[in-house]
């Protein structure tokens, strides 16, 4: 295969592993459903440039998180299909850190959102 053709064949694997998680995995659908309404909210409060790229950092870092946590899960699975308790820790420590990067997320949006909506419900 060419350097070329290697390329774009890693996209369509990131691109079939993203699908996968979209398509198996419903907190997956739920964080990309809260970045979406994120992102359409940033366009009406008019987000910053800095804004903006504090929120795309914030909306990836979860999703990431949790591509991230269902590789491992996926993993655990393979290892350990039957039940052991390093892999309920193992699959549970994942999922932690999925919910803490979501509280960060909600912090986050707190503090860049709160101010902009308090704003237009003073004027």
């Amino acid at each position: 295969m060419s350097k070329k053709e290697s390329i774009f064949k890693s996209f369509e694997y990131a691109g079939a592993g993203v699908g996968d998680a979209l398509k198996n995995e419903p907190n997956m659908r739920v964080h990309i459903f809260l970045g979406l309404a994120a992102i359409v909210l940033a366009f009406v409060l008019r987000f910053s440039p800095v804004e903006w790229a504090i929120l795309f950092l914030t909306t990836t870092f979860v999703i990431a998180m949790e591509l991230i946590n269902t590789v491992l899960e996926a993993i655990v699975d393979i290892v350990s299909p039957e039940r052991q308790e390093k892999a309920r820790i193992a699959k549970d420590v994942s999922a932690a850190f999925v919910l803490l990067s979501a509280i960060a997320a909600a912090a986050v949006g707190i503090v860049l959102y709160l101010p902009k909506i308090l704003l237009l419900l003073s004027a």
